[in-house]
């Protein structure tokens, strides 16, 4: 791993500044504006941030799950300087030796002949294109998605959505249709085992197929590992028998990688642990670390034939931009120079897992944990024989919120959605420091247990 340096911090006087003028200008995603009291930050690097008080906390979140090389990595830092002072911007009808690697990196790295990239600025466009290609290649509408998922906050892309998020913008409009997935712990087929529950999975959205009319269907979207809402691993056989659903009903299957892809599992690519490869795959995220903002999408070579003298109708004023496509270059150089994607396979299996399974044994709050890689998450319910979540579905609950903060007081940053609290760190943070940061999850949750019977 890189040597890095802990880094020179902003005045305590910025930082109020700053704060003040968010306060009084900036509109906040996903928030009531006039509740909120975000927290500074000053400087980050490698696994850690500092706030505006000079305080470090150890990042068990990756932010939103996007800081896959961690924070300020000197060669991706180098090389987004270097392309800003060679060439900051061109438009995407142009060819640019960084859009033009970038490209050929991110094709090596799919499954299958996914060899074409159409690259966006983040993963709801990326969604929201590869379903446009999906239903002009197939002349169809209907986009098949899970409950229990995330796809974008963009409007077609939180339709497909199939978390609460999407009922404040879902006018059934979309030609959007939910379906339930398999999650064993909170089955919606009253399966005992997991492959009960793949089955029957599959036998419910076989059926809702007929029902709804293949031909009447372009697109069945999924996260390849759920990652907001859940991090619920597909049960064997699962994502092979919707991969033969499409391919009997000529469906395209798109493989939602923004959150898991790019090392995030142990992999490069989530969808690779079910020997399946899609017809499109969507990515963001961790293809730069989320230095600049990146996304695409990789397109098997019969999709993009359609688009071969047909114009394709869409593109973006910053597609392939060149200081994020740099950035892409010096990530994906940097994974493989160091290990990166292994590192996270290591760290899961010999830390990660170990620890969390052993919360199960210790701590009655503690519901299911489950997870590969970097990407786990612990479910906390009040009761473990009703599953009774520590907070309800869409929301959440003072206890949760205590969890939380529990957890920043002793130099962590969480990642908690609804019940649960995700362990998402970079993927080549320190043996030590994932030890250290799983070491203070272990001693919040002695809080959450005297919320649980």
């Amino acid at each position: 791993m890189t040597a890095i340096l802990e880094p020179t911090l902003t005045d305590p006087g910025a930082a109020q500044r700053a704060y003040e003028l968010d306060r009084k200008h900036v509109f906040h995603s996903w928030s009531a504006q006039d509740t909120l009291d975000p927290m500074v930050i000053s400087a980050a690097e490698g696994s850690h941030v500092w706030d505006g008080e000079g305080n470090k906390y150890l990042d068990f979140s990756s932010q939103l799950v996007n800081t896959n090389i961690g924070h300020q990595h000197p060669a991706v830092v180098a090389a987004i300087a270097a392309q800003a002072a060679k060439l900051c911007t061109i438009a995407p009808s142009y060819v640019n030796d960084a859009r033009s690697e970038a490209a050929r990196l991110i094709a090596e790295r799919t499954p299958g002949e996914l060899d074409r990239i159409f690259f966006t600025n983040g993963g709801a466009d990326a969604n929201e294109h590869a379903v446009r290609m999906a239903r002009l290649h197939t002349g169809r509408h209907k986009v098949l998605s899970a409950y229990r998922s995330y796809h974008g906050g963009t409007h077609l892309a939180v339709n497909i959505t199939g978390d609460p998020r999407r009922w404040a913008s879902d006018h059934a409009s979309t030609g959007t249709i939910h379906f339930f997935p398999p999650y064993l712990y909170r089955t919606a087929f009253h399966a005992a085992t997991e492959a009960e529950e793949a089955q029957r999975a599959l036998e419910h959205l076989e059926q809702l197929i007929e029902f709804e009319g293949p031909s009447s269907i372009a697109a069945i979207m999924l996260e390849s590992i759920p990652g907001t809402a859940g991090i619920y691993v597909p049960p064997a056989g699962y994502m092979q028998g919707v991969r033969e659903l499409c391919t009997k009903h000529g469906i395209v299957f798109i493989a939602d990688e923004v959150m898991a892809g790019f090392g995030r599992t142990g992999k490069w690519f989530a969808v690779e642990h079910f020997d399946v490869v899609p017809d499109l795959l969507t990515f963001a995220k961790g293809v730069n670390s989320g230095y600049v903002p990146l996304g695409g999408v990789a397109i098997n070579p019969e999709i993009a034939a359609t688009f071969g003298t047909r114009a394709y109708p869409g593109g973006l004023t910053y597609s392939g931009h060149p200081l994020a496509t740099a950035a892409a270059v010096a990530t994906i150089n940097a994974m493989e120079r160091e290990g990166i994607v292994q590192h996270a396979e290591r760290v899961g299996t010999d830390v990660i897992g170990p620890a969390l399974a052993g919360f199960v044994e210790r701590h009655r709050s503690v519901g299911e944990v489950r997870g590969l890689g970097v990407f786990w998450a612990i479910e906390l319910v009040r009761n473990r024989v009703t599953r009774e979540p520590l907070a309800p579905y869409g929301s959440s609950s003072p206890e949760m919120n205590q969890l939380v903060t529990a957890c920043k007081s002793r130099g962590l940053i969480p990642f908690a959605n609804f019940n649960r609290i995700h362990v998402v760190p970079p993927c080549n943070i320190s043996v030590e420091d994932a030890r250290a940061g799983l070491a203070i999850v272990d001693e919040v949750l002695d809080l959450a247990d005297t919320f649980a019977e």
